[in-house]
């Protein structure tokens, strides 16, 4: 049975597979490579993914939903309509979409992947992916970073020894890697990044650019107002990339308003994204013990990199040109499709040994003796940062207090030395036998693994008590009841025929292009999907390809005659 690989990203998704000596991308059901990770729940209670949910954020904006990766790990509350969904829920119709495109694309039930997650994930937001695909009905086999997936698609056919630097950026999350090839083994050597900066930032810099150009506060904007101005943000980013001027355009209450931007007022504007990319490519470097000099190439990954900007300033950090080998949107699903040949054993595939290292720092909370007492709240690293996974390290603390009957273990990730400014993970209660201050002794072992998932056992030394409720209360992650619970209502929701998606989604472009146009064009659009509608409630599979055909033509004309 065949694994499949799935980017699963917080703009577009790719599904991929191993399959005749090579890693290929699955195209969905209306042909295309990168699905959008939008959802929508539709008029009739279905649910929508992709390019026709896409569509209705401009016409449905209430209904529909994009970015929730950024949410990942939380109990955030996304509303669709009058339903609620958990970021993992909306992930996990995506999922079952890439599910449907690859069983429909091989022939055969697929129940089992492995799942590219930002190497700067932490373990909640690892844990949530997992419950995604478990939602989805997938066995996740793996979590693989997705620089590590995008070194391995590099990697594949290089038989010379190198070190290199995966640049991902992608729509949210921004992850550096360095890593070294030599004799079949990919070793990570270091890691760093950020969880809140992505290509979606660079399209907030021009929608809030355009707002203060003309002295428009967001509030005032409604929600279809804000997605239609988003829209046009993005499209003025893409312009960028091609030319070197873009003009975002949006009416507001009868008024029509203009901006124009060109790339050298867009670098300008980005200077504060720009040196918060800096930092994490300095980090890696400095941690991987590497001068910019010694790699032999930077490989660009994510669509975001494809901005002029980005180019220009990873020429400037490393003095060349990156290598461009791979499409940056495509590179990290091929990755997994390798990843998953290998687990599949699939005996085409030359053995690639992978290691790959914990991102961050873990640890727990411990009371430092000072010149007036014990004081709490200091951060001990029980993992550093870039260790070889898998690893599993203990450390023995001692009580602090006379009498003392229970002791809370915290577990934090950070690279503060102050477990205030570190992210907490959880939190272990265990009780100890009473006695006077250090007469009791805990070890805590922290077992982090190749998916990125740490588990933390408490033991307490003269009772041999064990605590093995890992990680309890942790913020994101679900319990196997609330799993159950969430699986129940997914049940009830219908994800949209997919063998009648390609309608639904040529409808919702016409539904957007409708409330775009005014005039005649409008009542021309209504008419095309009048008569569109006729022709697929007469099902006459034939009649209604050549009408997609045709209507998608005139669609395409008329977004050409506003550029």
């Amino acid at each position: 049975m065949a694994i499949i690989g799935i980017d699963l990203g917080t703009t577009n998704s790719l599904v991929s597979i191993w399959k005749h000596a090579k890693a290929t991308i699955i195209p969905n059901v209306i042909g295309d490579s990168l699905t959008p990770s939008v959802v929508s729940l539709d008029d009739n209670g279905d649910i929508l993914v992709g390019q026709a949910a896409k569509e209705r954020l401009i016409t449905h904006p209430n209904a529909t939903a994009s970015l929730f990766k950024r949410h990942m790990g939380t109990k955030k509350s996304i509303d669709l309509g009058a339903r609620s969904f958990l970021p993992e829920d909306l992930a996990s119709f995506v999922l079952r979409s890439l599910k449907a495109d690859a069983e429909a694309y091989l022939g055969e039930t697929v129940t089992e992947a492995v799942i590219s997650v930002p190497a700067y994930f932490n373990d909640a937001q690892r844990k949530a992916t997992q419950t995604a695909g478990h939602l989805a009905g997938l066995q996740v086999e793996r979590l693989i970073n997705e620089p590590t997936a995008a070194a391995i698609a590099y990697g594949l056919h290089e038989e010379e020894e190198k070190t290199f630097l995966v640049f991902d950026l992608g729509g949210g999350t921004f992850d550096v890697s360095v890593l070294e090839l030599f004799d079949g083994v990919m070793e990570v050597n270091a890691t760093a990044g950020d969880n809140t900066l992505g290509g979606e930032d660079f399209t907030s810099l021009l929608v809030n650019g355009f707002l203060n150009h003309h002295n428009i506060e967001n509030t005032s904007l409604n929600k279809k107002q804000i997605n239609k101005l988003h829209q046009q943000a993005e499209s003025a980013k893409c312009t960028l990339t091609r030319y070197n001027t873009a003009k975002l355009t949006l009416e507001i209450d009868d008024h029509i308003y203009h901006w124009d931007i060109n790339n050298t007022q867009f670098e300008k504007s980005a200077q504060a994204l720009l040196t918060r990319l800096r930092l994490p490519i300095e980090r890696a470097l400095n941690d991987a013990s590497i001068k910019p000099a010694d790699l032999s190439s930077v490989i660009l990954v994510g669509g975001a990199t494809r901005m002029p900007l980005i180019r220009k300033l990873v020429s400037r950090m490393f003095g060349h040109f990156p290598a461009c080998h791979h499409n940056p949107d495509e590179v990290v699903a091929l990755g997994t499709a390798i990843q998953a040949g290998l687990k599949a054993r699939d005996k085409t595939l030359q053995e690639v040994v992978l290691t790959d290292i914990c991102p961050y720092t873990l640890g727990t909370e411990i009371m430092v003796l000072k010149a007036h007492g014990a004081e709490s709240g200091h951060f001990k690293p029980i993992i550093e940062r870039n260790t070889v996974v898998p690893v599993s390290k203990v450390e023995r603390f001692y009580s602090c207090h006379d009498n003392q009957e229970k002791v809370e273990v915290g577990i934090f990730q950070g690279e503060s030395r102050r477990t205030k400014d570190n992210i907490e993970l959880g939190m272990i209660n265990i009780d100890i036998p009473k006695g006077p201050a250090g007469s009791e002794a805990i070890d805590i072992r922290f077992t982090y693994d190749i998916n990125g998932i740490l588990e933390v056992i408490v033991s307490v030394i003269s009772t041999q008590k064990t605590c093995t409720e890992i990680i309890e209360g942790h913020p994101g992650a679900l319990s196997k009841e609330e799993i159950a619970s969430r699986m129940a209502l997914l049940a009830e929701l219908k994800i949209h025929p997919r063998e009648k998606m390609e309608n639904r989604t040529l409808i919702a472009r016409g539904e957007r292009l409708y409330e775009e146009s005014l005039g005649d064009i409008r009542q021309y659009i209504a008419k095309l999907l009048a008569d569109f509608e006729s022709i697929v409630e007469q099902q006459d599979a034939n009649e209604i390809a050549k009408a997609r055909t045709d209507i998608e033509k005139h669609f395409c004309h008329i977004e050409s005659e506003r550029l």
